[in-house]
């Protein structure tokens, strides 16, 4: 009895933290991963992560490897262990906020970047352009630096 109840507080834990962790641009099934292994005291194979979570090890692969390039989780050697084992990355609240601050900051400078060259372009046309359009663009560029700069500040303070 206490081992199944047990077994129902962690899928319920997995079921609930993986709400918050899909905010953080992560596909169910990833965000469903990465709690598993947090939870988890030892790392695990794909075979393992599979079995628990009741996916194929080509979909839990897949997984493994975006969050792996997210750097959400790393490969762990272990002495005698021929699979490949995994285990969530620590501290919780600096891995997912690093990797979100610095998503927004270089989706921002892009965005940015991309809106200015529209801006040079538009200057260069011979037509002169409504100055509706400039003013707006100019807000909207301005917007784009306010985000990267308080990102920036985010970063610096959790970094502090």
């Amino acid at each position: 009895m206490y081992n199944s109840t047990l077994e129902n507080a962690a899928y319920d834990i997995i079921s609930v933290f993986a709400k918050t962790i899909e905010m953080f641009d992560l596909s169910p099934l990833e965000a469903r991963l990465f709690v598993f292994l947090y939870l988890q005291e030892q790392p695990k194979t794909l075979d393992e992560m599979s079995e628990a979570l009741g996916k194929s090890k080509t979909s839990i692969s897949t997984s493994i490897r975006s969050l792996s390039d997210a750097n959400f989780v790393t490969l762990v050697w272990r002495k005698g262990v021929r699979k490949d084992l995994y285990e969530a990355k620590y501290p919780l609240f600096k891995t997912f906020m690093n990797n979100y601050v610095n998503k927004w900051i270089d989706a921002s400078h892009h965005q940015k970047d991309a809106l200015e060259k529209i801006q040079k372009e538009l200057e260069c046309l011979d037509a002169e352009q409504p100055l509706e359009i400039m003013d707006s663009l100019d807000e909207i560029i301005e917007f784009h630096e306010q985000i990267a700069s308080s990102f920036h500040r985010l970063q610096h303070n959790q970094n502090a």
